[in-house]
């Protein structure tokens, strides 16, 4: 019998080459940007009878690191909030008093995002630290922290994946109004002639 076989990984590297070899199309998919997001939001706004002009689904496209799954999720919490206190339309006002109380910054990171950056920062003196101190420090899995975290803080900038371990950008610095120590400057300038 004929078939089609559809496959789905964030880890293309992990499958055996023969198998990899043997899909005819091997596509790569792109985070999401935030004007295609907006699409996104308003139709599942629709779905979920709520009124969200556009300024509202860009916030919530801006803070949804490029995935419709979180922008959905996102969502279903902002339209709570609009309900409990009586907002008829989802703005970028109210999208945004919402994602703050949520936790979530007007990059998308939230609150494992900053734990993870301010310890890299702060304790570690920007890096380099190694992926098993990270997750013990953090109390996560490593490959939660590796799968699920750095991905989008390394596309992000704010996060470095270096031989020695993690370092924080000068973009993380800036982002949480911290002064980059002289230490990890010279550092900073190490690894950027890579």
């Amino acid at each position: 019998p004929k078939f089609t076989l559809v496959g789905a990984t964030t880890r293309t590297g992990l499958l055996p080459p023969p198998l990899r070899d043997r899909f005819g199309v091997v596509l790569r998919l792109e985070f999401y940007s935030p004007e295609e997001l907006v699409t996104i939001v308003q139709r599942s706004g629709k779905i979920l009878g709520m009124k969200i002009d556009r300024t509202g689904a860009l916030e919530l496209g801006r803070r949804s690191r490029g995935t419709p799954r979180i922008a959905n999720r996102l969502l279903r919490r902002v339209r709570d909030y609009a309900e409990v206190g009586g907002h008829a339309v989802v703005d970028s006002a109210v999208a945004n008093e919402a994602l703050n109380l949520l936790g979530v910054d007007e990059f998308g990171l939230d609150d494992m995002d900053r734990r993870i950056m301010l310890t890299v920062i702060d304790k570690f003196q920007g890096g380099p630290i190694g992926l098993e101190t990270l997750a013990t420090v953090v109390c996560e899995e490593k490959n939660t922290l590796e799968d699920v975290y750095e991905p989008f803080l390394i596309q992000s900038g704010f996060l470095k994946r270096t031989p020695r371990g993690r370092v924080a950008t000068a973009r993380a610095y800036e982002h949480f109004q911290r002064k980059v120590p002289r230490q990890a400057a010279i550092q900073q300038s190490l690894f950027d002639e890579d």
